[in-house]
């Protein structure tokens, strides 16, 4: 772990590739019309994993345009994302992305309108909302796609719809709750319209484990106790399966180095590299919870710790108490399984500290693809 320049995030792209295979085999018809991975958990592996997917989720015009930088196929593409205007759908179209979502009928209208002037077909999914801003309800559905039905220019092709009601799922009756609004809304769909789909893209949001051991044992129990009712469901309905988080977050660690310990009242405090503007987990509050750390040296004598990051604000602390071997400075520690999302979610900006380097680890070799960057002209007036 010394060979890294910290804090740094460290990415196993051989481990996402494992991690997708394990999830084709366990949802095997679910994943007959594709296995699709969001980009937002974790941008920086794009590169590495076109050939073990089917689509990449892009949720936002800089991430089409990162895809285009990197020269992924438009045919690897679902352009999804709830803002959406005509200068990015012109972009995505002229790009042949694959799909487009629809997340409301402003949307359908200017994809619309942008076909019609390219005179290039588009195909489509309609966003089905869970009760929040994304997506429509199925009043909105059903009239748009009577509309297309009706209509006599037939540039756009609606292949189905897209659900996504939210991350962390850990109870079967949530899924099952997703897959029977869904279901419902087809069955309106085929009644009203006859209308029939040839994809439902889904995205489950399954639960990581972060906190409790032990972690794979109980990712792995999750899916394969929904594997049932999600592969049940596709027997009814051609059913694509998008992640992010469940795919990307094992595959991924942050390294920190401590840079100083002190005893106050009783409390040995440490001070690291890093901090809590670079390192999130969902559902950690107040540092209460502790999750997968390694440390290197080892030194057998153990003591109880806290680990502060490197903000001037009492809320950077990482893990409020937690006993590993007798740190000294210039130990490096590891948290693990953050792949996905930390590297963006963080307040990376605040008291304009470097931004972390990024490494990408394959077939046993490291390399660095971001170096560590200065922040602190961003958060100027200098020009």
């Amino acid at each position: 772990m010394n060979n890294f320049i910290t804090p740094c995030f460290v990415y196993n792209t051989d481990n996402l590739k494992d991690r997708m295979k394990f999830i084709r085999n366990t949802l095997s018809p679910a994943c007959q019309h594709g296995l699709t991975f969001s980009i937002k958990s974790n941008s920086f592996v794009i590169g590495e994993i076109l050939d073990a997917i089917d689509h990449l989720e892009v949720c936002s015009y800089g991430e089409l345009k990162m895809c285009k930088a990197l020269k992924v196929p438009g045919s690897k593409i679902i352009y999804s994302g709830v803002m959406k205007d005509l200068a990015d759908i012109r972009d995505a179209i002229s790009y042949d992305v694959d799909i487009l979502t629809v997340e409301s009928p402003l949307h359908y209208q200017l994809i619309e309108q942008v076909s019609k002037e390219s005179k290039k077909d588009v195909q489509v999914i309609l966003r089905l909302s869970s009760g929040n801003q994304f997506g429509m309800d199925i009043n909105n559905i059903m009239k748009i796609v009577n509309d297309n039905l009706q209509s006599r220019d037939k540039n756009i092709k609606i292949l189905g719809l897209h659900f996504y009601s939210g991350t962390q799922k850990t109870k079967l009756r949530q899924i099952e709750s997703d897959l029977n609004k869904i279901r419902l809304c087809l069955e309106s769909l085929q009644d009203e319209c006859g209308y029939i789909p040839s994809l439902v893209e889904y995205g489950p949001g399954l639960a990581i484990e972060y906190f409790d051991a032990p972690y794979e044992e109980k990712d792995v129990a999750l899916i394969k106790e929904i594997a049932p009712i999600i592969n049940n469901f596709a027997m009814e309905y051609p059913l694509g399966i998008e992640m992010g988080r469940f795919l990307a977050a094992p595959c991924g660690r942050y390294l920190t180095s401590v840079k100083d310990i002190k005893t106050t009242e009783g409390v040995n405090y440490v001070i690291l590299d890093g901090g809590m503007h670079q390192l999130h987990y969902h559902g950690q509050m107040m540092a209460m919870k502790v999750p997968p750390i390694m440390q290197n040296p080892k030194r057998g004598v153990k003591e109880k710790y806290c680990l502060c990051g490197s903000l001037c604000t009492v809320a950077d602390v990482l893990v409020r108490e937690i006993e590993l071997e007798m740190l000294e400075v210039g130990d490096v520690l590891s948290f693990d399984r953050c792949g996905a999302y930390s590297v963006t979610e963080g307040s990376s900006l605040f008291l304009s500290h470097p931004l972390p380097a990024v490494y990408l680890e394959k077939n046993k070799t490291t390399v660095l693809v971001r170096e560590s960057m200065s922040s602190w002209k961003i958060n100027t007036s200098l020009r």
